[in-house]
């Protein structure tokens, strides 16, 4: 009775899929939640067909480029793997993962499963299966109205560290409180960061988390920051400080392409933005957590194309066009930091949503240096979204003129007619899906 109830949910939730790909709507919450409802104990079952190990990807800023490039490293290795590419990563979004890749009688042919899970989703998760790794790339202030305050976070991923005693934890150690985090935890873990100081001058404005040592509540002092919270920290009160790292990377080029060595390996990619080293670190430091050779591994790098709006890039007529997902003041930071590495001119398009998914307080806005994008370089400046009103006065604040269309396919339709050929599309959670549609639409068109 159980298999036949499992192939039901299975069938059932590939015809969902179907159904909502042949719409044009994303559909991949949906499935999973229906084959839920067919058979609750379908996760439990297809997880545990999973040959070899387990891991999941969690922490603010990262997850889905970490995890997806951990999918294709150990793909490189010959292996099958269960992924949930397109970032769903709440519970009907994991269960979605491994129905959809499960034959029709039932079965998973499956050597390991890379799973993406939301911080606050872990402890609804981990009673379904039991991972056997965890990396944890980081925690900022994300959604106050979702989230609460961080330490809510921290609390629930230690319940779900809990309830996964054998599970082994990758962590940044630049990160005081994932490392706290971590060493409170109880678990075996190793370190990733980034041991070495590469900016010599760090913006002393910036928004930074766990200001306060976790251990004493001392204020906590650094010998040089990377950004936000992430740098080497130490505590003057009771020694708690950035452990030594497994896995440093070294050597470190960043600009038009990022370079650095770790466990004298050289690794390189053509990718924008200091914050993608750790997320290409963490995906290394877990495959070779596991045993992996990762041989492939800069093989992996160059091909990988980052999807779903993770510094993708569209070409529309003579535009070229950069999509990326930012959602918090740490993330839209990094953002601003990579837009700004492109010396060339160009425009940008900044979409605010407010969508329960985004989190309806968007008072983070006035946590981020908007202020940088007052550069000479930079064309124009467009808002859209539901909340660009609130985008337009943030930006006039530092007196920044914008334009306003709330419309983002008319923004984008313009900003091609109009602009320098040059375009930086920055939207938060909700307006990331409709906006890639949108431009592989007109990809398409221009084809």
């Amino acid at each position: 009775m159980g298999r036949l109830r499992r192939i039901a949910a299975i069938w059932t939730a590939r015809l969902v899929g179907f159904a909502c790909r042949v719409s044009g709507k994303q559909g991949v919450t949906l499935a999973g939640q229906i084959a839920l409802k067919i058979d609750p104990e379908i996760l439990k079952e297809l997880s545990a067909q999973v040959r070899e190990k387990i891991f999941v990807t969690c922490g603010t800023n990262g997850k889905t480029t970490t995890n997806n490039l951990l999918c294709q490293a150990i793909e490189a290795e010959g292996k099958k793997v269960v992924c949930n590419h397109t970032g769903s990563n709440m519970l009907n979004g994991v269960v979605s993962a491994f129905v959809l890749q499960a034959g029709l009688l039932g079965n998973l042919d499956a050597d390991y499963a890379c799973i993406e899970v939301d911080e606050a989703s872990t402890v609804r998760i981990f009673p379904h299966f039991k991972p056997d790794y965890m990396v944890l790339t980081n925690l900022f202030r994300d959604q106050l109205d979702r989230y609460g305050e961080i330490d809510i976070t921290m609390n629930l991923l230690k319940k779900a560290m809990d309830m996964a005693p054998d599970m082994e934890i990758i962590v940044n150690g630049d990160d005081s409180l994932t490392t706290y985090l971590a060493m409170e935890s109880g678990h075996k873990f190793v370190t990733f960061g980034i041991g070495e100081q590469y900016f010599k001058e760090t913006d002393e404005n910036e928004i930074r988390e766990g200001t306060f040592c976790k251990k004493c509540g001392s204020r906590m002092e650094y010998h040089f920051y990377h950004y936000s919270q992430l740098g080497d920290y130490y505590c003057p009160n009771c020694g708690f400080k950035r452990p030594k790292l497994d896995f440093d990377a070294k050597s470190i080029k960043a600009g038009g392409k990022l370079q650095f060595v770790v466990d004298n390996y050289e690794i390189s990619a053509n990718y924008r933005g200091f914050y993608n080293i750790y997320n290409i670190l963490a995906a290394y430091s877990a495959g070779r957590m596991a045993g992996l050779s990762l041989k492939n591994y800069n093989k992996v790098l160059k091909k990988y194309n980052p999807e779903n709006g993770r510094n993708e890039a569209f070409r529309i007529g003579e535009t070229e066009i950069i999509l990326n997902l930012a959602k918090n003041p740490a993330g839209f930071n990094q953002n601003i930091s990579a837009v700004m590495e492109d010396e060339r001119e160009k425009d940008i398009i900044i979409l605010i949503n407010d969508n329960s998914q985004d989190g309806t307080d968007v008072s983070w806005l006035w946590d981020v240096d908007f202020d940088r994008f007052k550069a000479g370089n930079i064309h124009s400046v467009t808002v859209s979204g539901i909340r660009c009103q609130d985008m337009r006065l943030r930006l006039k604040y530092v007196e920044i003129p914008s334009i306003l269309e709330p419309d983002i396919e008319k923004a984008i339709r313009d900003r091609i007619k109009d602009g320098v050929g040059n375009l930086y599309v920055l939207v938060n959670y909700t307006g990331l899906y409709k906006t890639h549609m949108i431009l592989k639409r007109m990809e398409g068109e221009k084809a």
